[in-house]
């Protein structure tokens, strides 16, 4: 009898483990936090917003001393970005590679890093830093594995450097940018890392409205709008995901994971397609399904690591006037429309 009742207790806390576990897997949507406005409250004063919302994971797009201090003992996982210019001088300088490990990621070492993103959508082959991000990516892999520290290393990719994303298996990466992003396919493959991508069908809605309807765009369509060799697409944003999926297989990374950098609806400043209604609809429908595990066609059965561009408003940045009303609060912290982090 007390053999059972250990045989139940073992088996129901074996349960309860993995139930705990699947639920850590699926976890919370990470969000993007951008500094860049002149307007912004303090990273100390973020860190406690984050951690009142469930926000467990962040993207940093640059080392900034005051958030990674502020990061410390918080718990918050953080990908930490390489901005673009530096790119080429950690990639033809190891030294310089392991002093940029030093002061950026073992002088925080209460901060958990869960990634570091070799660049920002450089634009490959075109800009001079192309053909240095691979050699960069080994370069502060190297550094980092010297020191001890286990944090994969990747770069994040724009999604037009896919071609023929429609249906979703047609995805390849452009004749310029193959050869490179093969190479880094195999730097991935080798080392068991993701590729970052920035996945957004409000752009890709945005340019192309005669053929993409808006529900497509904003998880709202209530039927099959694409079907690709037997999988069935009801949102861009899963048709996206696979066409890079698909890009990345045509190169070798056939067990390479794409993790979305970012992803998001701006609320502002283009007529009634950037709407707060739309970009409440679109961020709130994201986070419920990247946080599932329904995965997507290609992919299906487990949860997809996604960043939502982004935490604020900011007012310093360039571009279009949409590019300042991505956020999901104001600078006073304040919500645009509400979010529910699960």
């Amino acid at each position: 009898m007390e053999s059972m009742i250990l045989f139940y207790k073992i088996s129901f806390f074996v349960v309860l483990l993995v139930s705990s576990n699947i639920f850590a897997e699926a976890g919370n949507a990470g969000v993007n936090y951008g500094r860049n406005g002149n307007n912004l409250p303090s990273p100390t004063e973020v860190v406690k917003l984050l951690r009142s919302r469930n926000v467990d994971r962040i993207r940093l797009f640059s080392p900034d001393s005051d958030a990674l201090n502020a990061l410390q003992g918080s718990g918050i996982q953080v990908v930490l970005g390489v901005p673009n210019p530096d790119v080429q001088r950690i990639g033809n300088d190891p030294e310089f590679a392991r002093n940029w490990v030093n002061n950026n990621v073992l002088a925080f070492n209460d901060v958990q890093f869960r990634y570091i993103s070799v660049g920002n959508e450089i634009e490959i082959p075109s800009a001079a830093a192309s053909n240095a991000i691979l050699p960069a990516m080994k370069n502060l892999n190297d550094a980092l594995t010297a020191a001890g520290k286990t944090i994969a290393v990747s770069t994040t990719i724009k999604f037009s450097l896919v071609e023929e994303s429609s249906p979703p298996s047609n995805g390849r990466f452009s004749g310029g940018s193959e050869s490179i992003m093969r190479s880094i396919v195999e730097f991935l493959v080798a080392n068991g890392s993701p590729l970052l991508v920035n996945i957004y069908p409000y752009f890709a809605y945005n340019d192309n409205q005669q053929q993409i309807q808006l529900d497509y765009a904003l998880f709202t369509a209530d039927r099959v709008v694409v079907t690709d060799n037997g999988l069935q697409y009801m949102n861009l944003f899963d048709a996206m995901t696979d066409a890079a999926y698909a890009a990345i297989e045509k190169v070798g990374g056939s067990n390479v994971d794409i993790v979305i950098a970012e992803s998001g609806w701006p609320s502002g400043e283009n007529g009634n397609i950037a709407t707060i209604p739309n970009a409440q609809t679109y961020v709130n429908k994201l986070i419920s399904h990247v946080s599932g595990t329904s995965g997507t066609p290609k992919k299906p059965g487990k949860s997809i690591e996604t960043y939502i561009f982004a935490l604020f408003n900011e007012n310093m940045k360039d571009g279009l006037p949409t590019e300042r009303h991505f956020g999901l609060y104001f600078p006073d912290m304040t919500e645009i429309y509400p979010v529910n982090f699960l």
